[in-house]
């Protein structure tokens, strides 16, 4: 253990520059950019000057650029990707957020040489820049025979992806709550994952066990309701002991705006919530010793 692991907030890109100013201060040490299948205008050239004349002088950084996108399907995803990775430096971070793409209504194995051709090029680039890239581990109702926009949602998933692009550059950024939806203890997942866990989403969830045991978990109703961090099931205490263990090096961004009732008007007394119980247990915040190392 050589740091104490920061805890942050996602920011949908579009809602930055507004909603940053009023958010520092607040006690959340870093912000992830997050841009959903596009850039809403947005000019990333022109975009990261605002952003950084937002984040000088605070103590807050910006922790990751996100851009989660179909670029197995869609080459204008792929190119705006490596726009991402070429930039990600002019924001002051080295990671980039992203989906693994897929080609929807077809399987995983089917989506794998694709994933190798368009991701072995993109990691190729990732290597000369000083950038991973981080896939968010979210099945976007996707399912194994059949997936939508991201493939990179199942650990026998991750194998594959891996094994077909070896390089360094490639990894995860990893949260509990889209295990949990797939059943799979989060814990155990991450004892084995957590080498390339490059970036977290701070998102918990309660696992709905009577509706499972009656109704399965392909039913009309999700299987696990989404909760911030601290109002859920995750052993976040266990979470951050493992990270420790493998000289994680990143920090955890709450990814809001999904809580069953901290929500709406809500939202940021949830994240509050999220922020304070994080830092609780990730061991508070660094203190000198009085007699040195």
């Amino acid at each position: 253990m050589n740091r104490i692991i920061p805890v942050g907030t996602c920011i949908p890109g579009e809602r930055f520059t507004q909603w940053v100013p009023a958010l520092m201060g607040k006690g959340f040490e870093c912000f992830s950019i997050n841009f959903h299948m596009e850039f809403h205008g947005i000019e990333l050239e022109k975009f990261s000057d605002k952003v950084r004349a937002i984040m000088e002088g605070g103590q807050e950084y910006v922790a990751s650029l996100g851009y989660y996108c179909n670029a197995l399907q869609f080459e204008e995803h792929r190119k705006s990707l490596e726009k991402c990775i070429d930039l990600a430096h002019t924001f002051g971070t080295n990671l980039v957020t992203t989906f693994a793409g897929g080609l929807e209504g077809r399987s995983v194995e089917e989506s794998m040489p694709k994933f190798k051709e368009v991701f072995g090029e993109l990691c190729k680039r990732a290597e000369d820049k000083g950038v991973k890239i981080c896939i968010e581990n979210c099945p976007m109702d996707g399912t194994w025979k059949h997936v939508t926009c991201n493939i990179g949602f199942n650990p026998r998933a991750w194998e594959m992806m891996f094994n077909e692009v070896s390089s360094p550059a490639l990894g995860l950024e990893w949260e509990p709550a889209h295990q949990m939806g797939q059943l799979i203890d989060p814990i155990a997942n991450l004892r084995k994952f957590a080498p390339k866990v490059y970036h977290m989403h701070g998102k918990d969830a309660n696992v709905k066990r009577d509706l499972i045991a009656s109704e399965g978990i392909i039913g009309a109703q999700a299987p696990v309701d989404m909760r911030f961090p601290g109002l859920g099931e995750v052993d976040w205490r266990e979470v951050f002991t493992i990270l420790y263990q493998n000289g994680y090096d990143s920090d955890i961004c709450i990814e809001g705006y999904h809580d069953l009732l901290f929500n709406g008007e809500f939202e940021m007394t949830g994240q509050l919530h999220a922020l304070n119980y994080l830092k609780w247990c990730r061991g508070g915040s660094f203190a000198p010793n009085p007699w040195g190392k």
